[in-house]
């Protein structure tokens, strides 16, 4: 791809899968957008899709989910969307578009199909919880 028609480098934001306790207190998952940058996050859209290949190679997908998130501070969080434990099976991929000042920013996360276990989770401090942080 030449050179002109990359866009800046996204740094410093992130996708996270956490740990939540639900209403019920059973765990549940949630999807998360950080901004870990100084700079505010305007018109944040994002896309999610999970996808994979089952046993007889057939392409299994889910459906698209677009949303607006709005803007986001800097050092702050918000929460995209839920994700069931069968979708965690697929490989999931969260594309992340937003604004800073007068440029376009965009990346795909992809978190890997069965990333979400016990042995792969972290402290992510700006949730104060557990879970996989993708960037």
């Amino acid at each position: 791809m030449k050179e002109e028609l990359k866009g800046p480098e996204v740094k410093d934001v992130y996708v996270a899968i956490v740990q939540e306790l639900g209403e019920d207190n059973t765990i549940v998952h949630d999807v998360y957008l950080l901004n870990e940058s100084e700079d505010v996050l305007e018109q944040v859209l994002i896309t999610s899709k999970g996808y994979a290949r089952n046993e007889k190679n057939e392409k299994v997908e889910t459906t698209t989910l677009r949303k607006d998130l709005g803007g986001l501070i800097p050092f702050s969080a918000q929460k995209v969307e839920p994700i069931m434990e069968d979708v965690m099976a697929l490989t999931n991929e969260y594309w992340v578009c937003y604004w800073i000042g007068n440029k376009m920013y965009d990346k795909k996360f992809v978190v890997q199909a069965n990333l979400i276990k016990e042995e792969n989770l972290e402290y992510i401090p700006t949730l104060n919880l557990k879970g996989v942080l993708v960037g």
